[in-house]
């Protein structure tokens, strides 16, 4: 049995210390955050709130989520999540798979990797992307938020790297038994590429859900946005003070830095729930298959 020497066990507890602590560092903003927004507000105004809810109310929640702009943005980006997702992952794989063949495959595959590398060194700015979406007549719809980023050149870089490493042996023994390159690509690199998808599918969807200053420029209509830039318009400008001045206990027990935690938490919580999920792919450093000898 191996037995560690007494500087590995040092170095060892000296790692986890440091990891540790750096992650409380993350993770007690975030806490406190939640608890101003379950706070009242004299208490979160007068920097009572440290790590746990003061004067527990959910006065912010129920303000935020009892307007109905907050669900229509938020099946709004629901929707956007569910068409960008889908078009960004089918587009980085069939851009990905080619890119990934060995030049006397693909002979122009330089020419074409360039082409996309070239996309992220230079751009054409906001102004011409503007008139391009506004002259193609997507302004104020779903395909405003999706088709301007629908080809992630960053995905593609990660996806044909990822391709390049796997097994020539396994493409070339599925070709010799008739496999095709649709074949070849959707039941064998698929499914050996779960961790890189894994990640992609990550970047992709908080990609979506942060976006808010797409939403700004173009749309049009308040009714029409994506719950990230409705949550940073109210961020910005909300105002409980400007509720209904009957309703004296909603603004005793709110305040702007009560909404704005409850805000900044429900625009968070969707990715912290997702992110455990697909953590576990990150650690797989292995393919998932075999060759056959």
């Amino acid at each position: 049995m191996h037995v560690q020497s007494l500087g590995r066990k040092i170095f060892v507890f000296c790692n986890y210390a440091f990891l540790i602590l750096l992650s409380l560092l993350c993770l007690f903003p975030l806490i406190q955050v939640l608890a101003i927004s379950f706070s009242s507000s004299p208490a979160a105004s007068a920097g009572l709130v440290k790590f746990w809810p003061v004067d527990f109310t959910m006065a912010s929640y129920k303000y935020i989520l009892g307007k109905r702009e907050f669900i229509q943005s938020f099946g709004i980006t629901m929707q956007r999540i569910a068409i960008g997702y889908t078009i960004n992952m089918l587009i980085s794989l069939l851009c990905a798979y080619p890119l990934a063949k060995e030049r006397h495959d693909f002979r122009l595959r330089t020419v074409y990797a360039w082409f996309f590398i070239f996309t992220i060194l230079f751009s054409g700015g906001l102004i011409p992307v503007y008139l391009i979406v506004s002259n193609t007549g997507l302004l104020d719809s779903i395909w405003a938020l999706v088709l301007p980023g629908a080809v992630p050149v960053f995905n593609v870089i990660l996806l044909l790297n990822f391709f390049r490493g796997l097994p020539r042996e396994i493409e070339e023994s599925a070709f010799m038994d008739g496999a095709g390159h649709w074949t070849v690509l959707w039941r064998m690199f698929v499914p050996m590429s779960m961790p890189v998808l894994a990640t992609i599918t990550l970047f992709t969807l908080v990609g979506h859900w942060n976006s808010w200053f797409d939403g700004l420029i173009y749309m049009n209509f308040p009714d029409r946005y994506p719950l990230s830039t409705y949550l940073q318009l109210m961020v910005i400008n909300s105002n409980p003070m400007k509720m209904d001045p009957t309703n004296l206990s909603g603004i005793i027990q709110i305040s702007e830095r009560t909404t704005r935690a409850a805000q900044i938490f429900l625009g968070a919580l969707p990715i912290l729930l997702v992110y455990p999920f697909l953590q576990r792919f990150f650690v797989k450093g292995i393919v998932l298959g075999s060759v056959k000898g």
